[in-house]
């Protein structure tokens, strides 16, 4: 391992969190990458703005796994990453997503990726969903402090988004309320669960498998997809149009915390598996599982980092662009820009 960590690259800082964050913590769970990350994706497409977004490119069917790297990527380097790159990041996701925009077919009104509400949505969904994966099959429910803390966390997170940070709950049973009173608004439209199906499907987001691999393979998609479903309440489950016996809730629960236990005793191990999920990730988050000290053994927040770096606030940034996208779509009727896609490859990662 020592001989392994020499040749990795030490991060320029902490980032926004740091050790002793939990963030690390949680996020730094083998449970984060593979359940909980893969439940956050299914689960929001019942937000019918993001799933007509996510219908009109079919960028999840036409490159499934890079679609996953890029997104795992920038998750990566909110939690871990150092703050001037993921100052970066965030700044360009905004471009990215000018270009996400249209009419959402089932109500007729329009929808944009750069809508506050919609980041609340994607961004809650994946804090929720991560932390569920770690209670539920890693070391167990957190402490109320710590608890109280993961979630102001989530908060300086949400400053990275266009959304709010203020809108962001404190409290697990705010989040129960966020999720309750965001329900009337879910649907499980026929796009949003072909698109689920497409997501619990974990063979599209790994790479070709050896033939002698892919039984395993196989196997290790159908437990992930069971123990993904197995997190989802009831009434998420009805409108994804998702059945999963009783039973199977029950037999999935050991094998993963079996497996994530035994995966968190063995960080080579974890990078192996990292580096067939989402290869992008994997200079993000390997300084700090082999702990390598940044450069700068400090953390910043994401304004003092905008004020060191130059960006502006998400919701106030290329504010003319986004405005040029709406133009196009919404007054000439034509297809919205690539820019942002194509300045995002080389900080988040190739789309082909």
């Amino acid at each position: 391992m020592a001989a392994r960590s020499s040749t990795v690259e030490p991060p320029e800082d902490y980032g926004f969190f740091g050790p002793g964050s939990i963030t690390w913590k949680v996020w730094g769970y083998a449970t984060s990458v593979t359940i909980g990350f893969q439940r956050a994706v299914v689960v929001e497409e019942l937000d019918p703005a993001l799933v007509a977004a996510v219908d009109t490119t079919q960028a999840i069917v036409l490159r499934p796994r890079t679609r996953y790297d890029r997104t795992l990527r920038y998750f990566a380097m909110v939690a871990f990453g150092d703050t001037r790159s993921t100052s970066q990041a965030a700044d360009i996701l905004v471009k990215v997503h000018s270009k996400a925009i249209g009419t959402e077919p089932l109500s007729g009104l329009p929808y944009d990726a750069n809508d506050p509400h919609s980041q609340l949505w994607i961004h809650l969904t994946a804090w929720h969903s991560i932390l569920y994966a770690y209670e539920k099959y890693g070391p167990g429910r957190l402490t109320e402090d710590e608890e109280n803390r993961y979630w102001a966390e989530c908060a300086v997170a949400a400053e990275l988004q266009t959304c709010d940070p203020a809108d962001v709950p404190r409290t697990r049973e705010g989040i129960r309320d966020y999720f309750a009173m965001m329900r009337p608004r879910l649907a499980g439209s026929e796009a949003a669960q072909r698109t689920m199906a497409h997501l619990l499907n974990a063979d599209v987001m790994m790479p070709p498998m050896p033939r002698l691999l892919r039984p395993g393979a196989w196997v290790v998609s159908r437990v992930l997809r069971a123990g993904t479903i197995a997190t989802m309440p009831q009434w998420m489950r009805t409108m994804g149009g998702l059945r999963q016996p009783r039973i199977i809730d029950v037999l999935v629960t050991p094998v993963l915390r079996v497996s994530f236990w035994l995966a968190e005793r063995n960080t080579a191990m974890k990078l192996r598996v990292l580096r067939v999920l989402s290869p992008m990730t994997v200079p993000v988050v390997e300084p700090v599982l082999l702990g390598i000290a940044p450069i700068r053994q400090e953390t910043l927040t994401p304004t003092e980092a905008r004020e060191r770096y130059g960006y502006d606030k998400p919701a106030e940034a290329h504010l003319e662009l986004r405005a040029r996208q709406a133009a196009k779509v919404f007054g000439e009727g034509a297809a919205p820009s690539d820019e942002g896609l194509v300045e995002s490859e080389p900080i988040l990662g190739a789309m082909s």
